[in-house]
């Protein structure tokens, strides 16, 4: 009623559970301004996902516009990851590609599920819609980095985006020999013993280099202006070393 008095708000669109209130909000008008005022109420079916669950924010797992809260690449991250069964109902929902093309999409997710193109367009499109082509570019380039543990190029704005999930430490800025630094300053490793074993056996990387050396020095002001190293033990095992100012 405030928006259609301050605003000239004459409809409301919203999800099918929200029919009652916005019925209730037409008869408020209608019994403050006037049977005559024209306000309107517009709903369309809940987004479901495959297993039967709500799509929004109340079902948990809330994705933001605001890149703040949801930074571009965990909203890229979260459309890419859609299931095989939902996709078609996402991009006929959420994108401007023609029946065409997604039906193309969809019979190549079917043919080739392990390349995700559906969902990888799906990505594509909302993610440039919400926050433009550059932050596309950018949650591309994370995630090719993540996967090929090749993190050298990244900006230390990327890394802060990309390593939200991943455990975080805190480092000074002194330069430490890599035992130490791993198992003394950072915690990364249980032991001296274990941090010479892995860096022996080629187990650690320091910012994409692979360190066998356990005369190795880690400089923290090196790489990422100073403000973060990135460790990877094994393939998938990272953690983002925040440096102390």
């Amino acid at each position: 009623m405030k928006l259609y008095q301050t605003e000239d708000v004459q409809v409301q669109l919203g999800g099918a559970d929200q029919w009652g209130n916005i019925t209730a909000g037409i008869d408020l008008i209608h019994k403050v301004e006037g049977p005559d005022a024209k306000v309107y109420g517009l709903t369309n079916p809940l987004m479901l996902k495959a297993d039967g669950t709500k799509f929004g924010k109340s079902a948990g797992g809330a994705v933001w516009l605001d890149p703040e809260k949801t930074s571009p690449y965990e909203f890229y991250q979260f459309w890419f990851n859609q299931d095989d069964k939902d996709v078609e109902k996402f991009l006929k929902f959420f994108t401007f590609l023609s029946k065409d093309e997604i039906q193309q999409l969809v019979e190549a997710t079917q043919t080739h599920p392990e390349k995700r193109e559906a969902q990888r367009r799906l990505a594509q499109e909302v993610t440039k819609f919400v926050h433009g082509q550059k932050a596309v570019d950018q949650a591309e380039a994370i995630s090719a980095a993540l996967f090929s543990g090749d993190v050298q190029d990244l900006t230390a704005e990327e890394i802060e985006q990309g390593f939200k999930q991943f455990p975080s430490k805190t480092a000074p800025r002194t330069a430490e020999n890599i035992v130490t630094w791993l198992v003394d300053t950072t915690g990364i490793e249980s032991s001296r013993r274990q941090a010479r074993e892995d860096v022996q056996n080629g187990a650690i990387t320091i910012n994409g280099t692979k360190q066998r050396d356990l005369d190795f020095t880690v400089d923290p002001s090196a790489h990422f202006a100073g403000e973060f190293t990135i460790v990877r033990r094994g393939k998938k095992k990272y953690f983002l070393v925040r440096i102390q100012k």
